[in-house]
């Protein structure tokens, strides 16, 4: 089992959508960054835990925990010219955009912000933490989430 750490936009989707979903699970679509998109192809199992965080908003940080129930596949999204993520250079027989659908686990009673994250001293490897590291997706480290973990208790 790997964590993760799926950024978000509360204003877009936020861990109160996530709950309300039908069994609380949703697929995460909408993905269009290349190494982000190979996490969720090629390295997000079945079971890996997701650190829902909300950015872009007043309150920056983790509001809860999900897990994989579904591994990479093809983000249709990409084909609808519709949709708010149609790419007109994708096509159905060599798609370029991948999604995972993830299942709340835990919704926190209080928000584990950026600056706290930060001013952790063994937080060291995670993106947030690191100066130009930006993507939406990205991998947390097993010792940093267990800290993580433990100061969202």
């Amino acid at each position: 089992m790997q964590y993760w750490l799926f950024k978000s936009e509360p204003d877009a989707f936020s861990i109160d959508d996530l709950s309300a979903c039908p069994d609380q699970t949703e697929h995460w679509d909408g993905i269009r960054n290349y190494q982000a998109r190979n996490f969720l192809r090629d390295s997000i199992k079945l079971g890996d835990q997701v650190f829902f965080y909300h950015s872009s908003c007043k309150d920056v940080g983790i509001v809860g925990l999900a897990e994989v129930v579904k591994e990479g596949y093809v983000d249709h999204t990409q084909f609808d010219p519709e949709a708010k993520y149609y790419d007109p250079k994708a096509k159905p027989e060599n798609p370029r955009w991948y999604m995972v659908d993830i299942q709340l686990k835990q919704k926190y009673q209080r928000l584990l912000s950026l600056q706290a994250i930060k001013s952790m001293p063994d937080i060291k490897e995670i993106g947030l933490v690191k100066k130009g590291a930006r993507l939406s997706v990205m991998p947390v480290p097993e010792n940093e989430a267990k800290l993580l973990l433990a100061a969202l208790d």
